[in-house]
């Protein structure tokens, strides 16, 4: 009977690719347009972080015609429209060119038209204008990893976490990053607190999600029998 180890370099290649998976599904998609007023559609990633602090779009420049570009913003994207949902959010910003969250969407939107560069532009103006958006810096760390670029966005998850250290998104995402360069001890760390988080927020998908990201891991270095 021979013991053997996995070879962690086949698992990290195939985790490589559930990283991503999970990583959208924690993260930015589905991604659903917020628009102000009556109307309250808004990214999940906004019913996680629960900041306290309040966007300025829904406070003091609710328009009509502001309302309407955010909403044919949101209806183009639900249609898959992706190009039609980017030209009215730069529409949009043209008319509220200070309005953060409109520069966060619009990265959103790009991130998943794969216009990487952009979207990271466009996240950060977002963070130019509102120097705590958690969000923007945990969307940043998020279009590094899609490139694989894991050092850059382990220093995008830690300005999140830094802004708000119970962000579950943020650690999930950062934990992720943490075990892609081999930091197995501290992506469990973060995983676990991650799932405190959720557990205490009652959010059964999020908990069921990083469960199931924690056995992949714990499993991965168990030696087999052959």
């Amino acid at each position: 009977m021979n013991v053997k180890r996995k070879p962690k370099s086949a698992f990290v290649q195939s985790f490589s690719g559930m990283t991503l998976s999970i990583i959208t599904v924690i993260g930015l998609s589905p991604l659903v347009l917020a628009v102000p007023a009556k109307v309250s559609l808004h990214t999940p990633e906004q019913d996680g972080q629960r900041q306290p602090q309040k966007l300025a779009q829904f406070s003091d420049t609710n328009t009509p015609d502001r309302s309407q570009l955010l909403q044919q913003a949101n209806a183009l994207y639900n249609q898959g429209d992706l190009t039609g949902a980017e030209e009215n959010l730069r529409k949009f910003i043209k008319k509220s060119p200070e309005d953060a969250f409109a520069h966060f969407q619009l990265g959103n939107v790009l991130f998943r038209q794969k216009k990487s560069e952009e979207a990271i532009s466009s996240y950060r103006e977002a963070i130019g204008l509102q120097p705590k958006y958690a969000l923007a810096y945990n969307a940043i760390g998020m279009v590094y990893a899609s490139q694989s670029s894991w050092q850059e966005a382990i220093t995008e998850y830690q300005k999140a976490l830094e802004i708000n250290p119970n962000y579950g998104e943020a650690l999930t995402n950062f934990a992720l990053a943490l075990w892609q360069t081999n930091k197995r001890d501290e992506a469990l760390s973060s995983l676990e607190k991650a799932l405190n988080i959720f557990k205490a927020q009652n959010r059964g998908e999020k908990v069921n999600q990083v469960e199931r990201i924690l056995r992949e891991i714990k499993t991965a270095d168990q030696p087999s029998v052959s």
